[in-house]
């Protein structure tokens, strides 16, 4: 299979260029989904537009048996990519800074590959919009597609992600937690305007703003069990008018992240209790919580999948542990209530690494039949009942 991965390199490398000219934001992936549709309906897939939305949906093989399925997300960031490669983004403001580009083409290629093998069963592939935001309700690409019956008769989901800072080659994967599960929290704090020069007069925000940042930082190190990973972070805070006029209000908005979800409800209550503090100073405030996505975790069997296929094609010594994060990744929407799992693909360019989210994000394209190579493996594995 990786052989058969290398022999379409160039395909490979033309959709992850093409993908990455022309990026697309969340639930706006027109185009790209557009194009993904297209090269299915080529090979032969029985092909579900405007799943989620914006999302594609496309069957090979046959109902009655096992059914696996493969996610690939389609949406760019809104970043202004410095542009020095041939293949820069062409869409001002817009930029595949988080290897969503490589994806959809390894998750095409593996698609490619996957006709022409024959299996007992089916394959899924799910090209989803929209991992990197929400729409206006709060909710993402992942599951508006699980509403939208997706994830229907699919036994077992896997994906990948790009890993820029580990060398090609190398495939991280285990068992558990691998990201955080994340909500946003939206707060105001309200006191009562006055003139700069009579605070006493005032009840001012700002003041009360110092003590809630105080509270706030203190959550994770002293409120929270000492082996609950968890994160609150302040992002945004908006107040004021004039430098002498003490204002009515101080709005401030941030994020949680959280392993599980008993610290995700003990988060919200001490971030209730850190805007608290203002009431007995003569204050008082607003808090709401979006919720965005649980945590990912891989599927026992899932991972032992992908272990197993990415030691077979690569050898056992370049299969590693996967490194856990509290980066929120909507791939655990999936994997919820059936198993599921997502390896890590390292894509390092050795002397000019690029990170993720950055302007200057860029992958070594010599991982894209790697990637593609362990998709197509790994269905083939499950579908056939290899152990």
């Amino acid at each position: 299979m990786l052989k058969l991965a290398h022999a379409v390199f160039e395909d490979l490398v033309h959709w992850r260029r093409d993908f990455h000219m022309h990026p697309e934001l969340g639930f706006k992936e027109l185009r790209t989904s557009e194009v993904v549709a297209a090269e299915l309906e080529k090979l032969g897939y029985r092909v579900r537009r405007g799943v989620g939305r914006t999302g594609v949906v496309a069957d090979f093989g046959q109902d009655g048996g096992p059914t696996i399925a493969i996610r690939a997300d389609m949406d760019a960031l809104p970043i202004l990519e410095v542009a020095d490669r041939e293949y820069a983004s062409q869409n001002a403001g817009v930029m595949h800074a988080c290897g969503h580009d490589a994806h959809t083409a390894m998750a095409l290629g593996a698609a490619a590959l996957l006709v022409r093998e024959k299996f007992p069963g089916r394959v899924r592939f799910l090209f989803q919009p929209s991992e990197e935001t929400s729409d206006a309700e709060g909710v993402s690409g992942a599951p508006r597609m699980v509403q939208d019956g997706a994830l229907e008769g699919v036994d077992m989901v896997i994906a990948q992600h790009v890993d820029p800072h580990t060398p090609v080659g190398i495939v991280s994967i285990s068992a558990g937690v691998s990201s955080g599960g994340v909500s946003s929290w939206y707060g105001s704090i309200l006191g009562t305007g006055g003139h700069g020069a009579h605070p006493d007069k005032a009840i001012d925000p700002f003041f009360l703003l110092s003590l809630v940042i105080a509270s706030l930082n203190g959550i994770v190190s002293r409120r929270m069990e000492p082996f609950d990973s968890a994160a609150v972070s302040i992002g945004q805070v908006h107040g004021g008018f004039t430098e002498n006029v003490i204002p009515e209000r101080v709005d401030l908005t941030g994020t949680m992240r959280f392993t599980s979800e008993a610290a995700r409800h003990k988060l919200e209550a001490e971030i209730r209790c850190a805007f608290e503090v203002t009431s007995p100073l003569g204050g008082n405030y607003e808090l709401r919580f979006q919720f965005g996505c649980p945590p990912m975790a891989n599927h026992e069997s899932a991972a032992d999948l992908i272990n197993a296929t990415a030691a077979s094609l690569l050898g056992p010594a370049c299969v590693r542990p996967i490194t856990p994060t509290l980066g929120a990744e909507d791939f655990g929407s999936f994997i919820e209530n059936i198993p599921g799992a997502m390896f890590t693909l390292g894509t390092l360019i050795e002397g000019d690494e690029r990170l993720l989210h950055h302007p200057r994000f860029d992958i070594n394209e010599h991982a894209l039949p790697i990637g593609t190579a362990i998709l197509a493996a790994a269905a083939l594995r499950y579908l056939r009942g290899f152990p």
